[in-house]
């Protein structure tokens, strides 16, 4: 009926369908769709419009940073209180197990950061620039691109359940724990 609908819509009906995976849709439904892809706004414009919306310049570029250039995450970890000091001082946190770092976060949140972390950290150990993290902020991990892969495989897998952990604390300390050896690892 979907299907249907979409290839025929009653009168004057138009559907706007917005997804971030498109590849994820089935050919039958995108064989049925037009395509726009709309591209985040650039560094400036998006500076400009978080300055309007009454964030002060240098927080705003930090946290532009940590969510990959998307300003509406950018509003929405001032929302959750996540400060740049917040994010610069994860990856230490992490290091050292300190779950404290995390108790202000949902487990979806947590693990969002950490795995923004492990993609950095990945990055660097492929030799290219981290995207969320300064390089300096960074720890001096030395764990394997395998060792970061699995532990990404790991969060992933945390994430199907995050919306719902039996206990949230127990989950936010499981995350800490996860994070602290794989930081600690020798490739």
């Amino acid at each position: 009926a979907l299907l249907k609908t979409l290839e025929e819509p009653p009168g004057d009906v138009r559907f706007v369908l917005a997804t971030e995976a498109a590849h994820q849709l089935l050919p039958t439904i995108r064989s049925r769709c037009q395509t726009h892809t709309l591209a985040w706004p650039d560094s400036a414009e998006a500076l400009q419009w978080l300055a309007g919306q009454g964030l002060d310049v240098p927080v705003a570029e930090a946290l532009l940073r940590s969510a990959g250039g998307r300003p509406d995450d950018v509003l929405r970890q001032t929302g959750n209180g996540l400060s740049p000091a917040w994010w610069a001082a994860l990856p230490k946190a992490m290091l050292q197990g300190d779950v404290s770092h995390l108790s202000e976060l949902t487990p979806a949140q947590a693990i969002d950061a950490l795995q923004k972390l492990c993609h950095d950290l990945v990055l660097r150990a492929s030799g290219a620039d981290p995207r969320f993290f300064m390089a300096s902020q960074l720890p001096a991990c030395a764990a394997s691109v395998a060792t970061l892969t699995e532990w990404f495989k790991r969060l992933r897998q945390s994430a199907r359940t995050a919306e719902h952990p039996f206990n949230a604390g127990l989950m936010l300390e499981a995350l800490a724990n996860a994070a602290q050896p794989t930081l600690r690892a020798r490739a």
